[in-house]
């Protein structure tokens, strides 16, 4: 009989050992996204593809994605905000951008998989663990602009100062990119990073992913705990929407909402496309589960 108990605790340790590494810190989300990327690239019709982003994912960002029963159903805005900003990225490249910046770059292939000129400088910012696994599982592979890593925490607010002068000295129109950043940081922690970006004439554009107040709650409740747990908790969905960024000198260009994009696309789910065709505004809505890409112009550049 003292077999049954012996068994039974250590099945219950192995399981709370295997839920605690799923999700270990921030950085473990970037195998959460590639996952829905690698998904979706190995669709018969595909919104994209990306063909490194199951070996970048590997197994354990299949177990944290089934670990995440709300972002399971809700895969299609993962995918979706790739596709998104592809579009936007390219399109900013053909009107003349001369350099990308990707703050938490996270496992992001684009530079490897996108059609992009040779002259185009793409800079990566992510801290050294992140930034060293993706550089280890692509070191064979060629990409198709001029490339730099840099390892750094953006919390460091000198050294990320510093970062932004020299890389502003070598562009003339940058666009910086942030996917899947802000969310996990404070309104003031994101209003520092706005005024420390518009501050650099040469950082034309702003790319950004932003979750309305409602839709953050919606996350915090259904998959909260475990990022928690990881120190990376959801924290970044203001009610002013798009128009927080105003004080810090960044004007809004465009807004795409994922839902009614993924919708366009038909990615939704069926009920969710029911809604789609109820209502389909674009704008930012505080009350409303919604998310969306935001593209932001540098007001300091027009303003003097």
């Amino acid at each position: 009989m003292p077999v049954l108990p012996s068994l039974f605790a250590l099945c219950a340790a192995r399981i709370t050992i295997r839920g605690m590494a799923l999700i270990r810190n921030i950085s473990d989300t970037a195998l959460l996204a590639a996952v829905y990327r690698a998904r979706e690239s190995e669709r018969a019709d595909p919104l994209f593809r990306d063909p490194f982003a199951r070996r970048l994912a590997g197994e354990r960002g299949e177990e944290i994605a089934r670990s995440l029963v709300f972002s399971e159903k809700n895969s299609w805005s993962w995918f979706t905000r790739t596709y998104v900003f592809d579009q936007v990225i390219s399109k900013e490249i053909a009107a003349g951008c001369d350099m990308i910046v990707n703050l938490a770059a996270g496992l992001d292939a684009r530079p490897y998989r996108l059609t992009l000129p040779a002259s185009l400088k793409w800079v990566e910012v992510d801290l050294p663990e992140i930034t060293d696994y993706k550089q280890e599982l692509l070191k064979d592979e060629q990409p198709r602009c001029a490339l730099e890593r840099v390892r750094l925490d953006l919390a460091d607010t000198a050294a990320r100062r510093e970062l932004f002068a020299k890389l502003a000295a070598d562009a003339r129109q940058a666009l910086i990119i942030s996917e899947g950043l802000i969310v996990y940081l404070t309104a003031e922690e994101v209003g520092a990073l706005a005024k420390d970006l518009s501050a650099e004439r040469s950082f034309k554009h702003w790319l950004l992913d932003l979750a309305s107040p409602a839709l953050l709650k919606l996350m915090q409740k259904k998959m909260g705990k475990p990022l928690e747990q990881a120190d990376a908790p959801l924290k970044f969905g203001p009610e002013e929407g798009p128009d927080f960024f105003k004080p810090y000198g960044w004007r809004l260009m465009e807004a795409h909402s994922m839902f009614h994009t993924a919708g366009k696309m038909k990615r939704l789910p069926l009920l969710f496309s029911f809604f789609y065709h109820l209502q389909k505004s674009q704008a930012f809505q505080a009350k409303r589960p919604w998310s969306g890409a935001c593209l932001f112009e540098n007001a300091s550049r027009t303003n003097s």
